[in-house]
């Protein structure tokens, strides 16, 4: 599937943002702008089910196989966030970026997780109230966002959890030099996961007390974390 994608800037360097479940494009709304303003040429997608980008088969395969189908082959950088970065590492030995940078990355969930995923989907009628309890650290730009992407979600995407979460979604080595950053604490990358991590030839770092959503609970802090890579 062709993905809708938006760019910033026109630079020589081609980066490349992959968002998260229930979000869409709209969440790099930061990070996009200070890439560009760094020189690159900053592409986001809507993954599929997201955003206008269309619906269709959920699966790892699928987000993944759509990545490569839209994006620029071998970007200077690639960054994806949650499920993002599960599509990006599916898709990065035949993207070919110089570089990935996974934030949080949702390779891992426990199996409960899927057992919840109705009431995941529920989210998708969040209230703002929620979401500002839910994210106190957000700007109120951030929770407009959040309910924008919320009412463009497919929440279908949630009940394909399960099954794409039956398996651990962990890459087994750093297919190109890669960066993880981690929220503080991290429910999805675990102490753990994180020394297996480093075993297998990725950088891990964490973004100090910031949550799942790094770039948009800590932004100076996620792009401060992001020194060497971009």
């Amino acid at each position: 599937m062709k993905l809708h994608t938006r760019q910033w800037g026109d630079g020589d360097r081609i980066a490349v943002l992959v968002h998260g479940i229930m979000a869409d494009h709209r969440t790099w709304r930061r990070v996009g702008p200070a890439l560009a303003d760094r020189g690159y040429r900053v592409v986001a997608v809507d993954l599929r089910g997201h955003g206008a980008s269309g619906r269709g088969e959920y699966s790892a395969a699928g987000w993944a196989g759509d990545l490569v189908d839209t994006l620029p082959a071998a970007p200077e950088l690639a960054i994806g966030h949650s499920l993002g970065a599960m599509a990006l590492s599916g898709a990065v030995e035949r993207l070919a970026p110089a570089r990935a940078v996974y934030c949080d990355p949702a390779w891992e969930l426990r199996p409960e997780a899927g057992a919840g995923a109705a009431r995941f989907a529920a989210f998708k009628n969040a209230t703002r109230d929620m979401i500002t309890n839910l994210n106190p650290r957000w700007e109120e730009a951030d929770v407009d966002v959040e309910l924008a992407t919320l009412a463009a979600w497919d929440p279908e995407t949630a009940r394909a959890i399960a099954d794409v979460y039956a398996v651990s979604r962990a890459p087994a080595r750093a297919v190109v030099p890669s960066l993880v950053l981690t929220a503080d604490p991290s429910t999805l990358v675990t102490p753990g996961l994180q020394g297996q991590l480093a075993r297998r030839g990725f950088e891990v770092r964490t973004v100090g007390g910031a949550g799942h959503t790094l770039h948009r609970d800590d932004f100076d802090g996620f792009m401060k974390a992001l020194s060497g890579w971009i």
